[in-house]
């Protein structure tokens, strides 16, 4: 499986208006989680942030917000912020272009938010200046934590996170079932750590970059 674990510089290069970090004047985080809302694994991630009082950002699929309403009112009422994630996880690069505007258009019958992550990260430049140009921000990452990657440890996973996380970084993990066996380690360990280095964790919004 090939991907880049820290936001690669060609792409920040090629598409600068899409965000990869946060302009950094405090040691704050801001975690991300993709893919839910998961009927257990949410659960236990929102246990987790509840902890150190830390504010997250959920980019939701569709599909799990329809099937799993009451655990994505949980999000919303334990104080995070939401982002469409699409419908039904399509890849821009293998999508229609109608096809993938109506699969958003779909999942904003469900999310109220215009920040925007593309599953994958991958969508083309005419998508993207088409969503940004109709009032989306669309929000990458700056350490892609690996969780998703069933041949990473959890070892490789935290190595990833703890070298490469700064004041600013856009941390992406997953609250989904593919990532739970490293996910149940590293974002504990990730939260403990930089919370006692000082660090708080706060949530995206459109004015985060302003």
């Amino acid at each position: 499986m090939i991907y880049w674990s820290t936001a690669n510089a060609v792409l920040r290069f090629l598409y600068p208006s899409w965000r990869w970090n946060v302009p950094a004047r405090e040691k704050k985080i801001y975690l991300s989680f993709d893919d839910g809302p998961h009927p257990t694994i949410t659960p236990f991630v929102l246990e987790q942030l509840a902890l150190y009082k830390a504010r997250a950002t959920f980019f939701c699929i569709g599909k799990n917000v329809r099937e799993y309403p009451a655990v994505y009112e949980k999000i919303l009422n334990s104080g995070h912020a939401i982002g469409n994630h699409t419908m039904h996880h399509r890849n821009g690069w293998k999508t229609s272009d109608d096809e993938y505007f109506n699969d958003i258009a779909q999942a904003g019958e469900y999310i109220d938010s215009k920040l925007f992550r593309p599953p994958y990260g991958k969508l083309s430049r005419f998508q993207g200046k088409a969503l940004s140009n109709a009032g989306w921000e669309i929000v990458m990452w700056t350490v892609l934590s690996g969780d998703f990657d069933r041949q990473k440890s959890p070892s490789d996973c935290w190595e990833i996170v703890c070298k490469n996380v700064q004041p600013g970084s856009i941390v992406l993990f997953h609250d989904s079932e593919k990532a739970w066996d490293r996910l149940r380690e590293v974002l504990p360990k990730t939260l403990a750590h930089f919370s006692a280095a000082g660090f708080t964790f706060e949530q995206l919004s459109m004015n985060s970059w302003r």
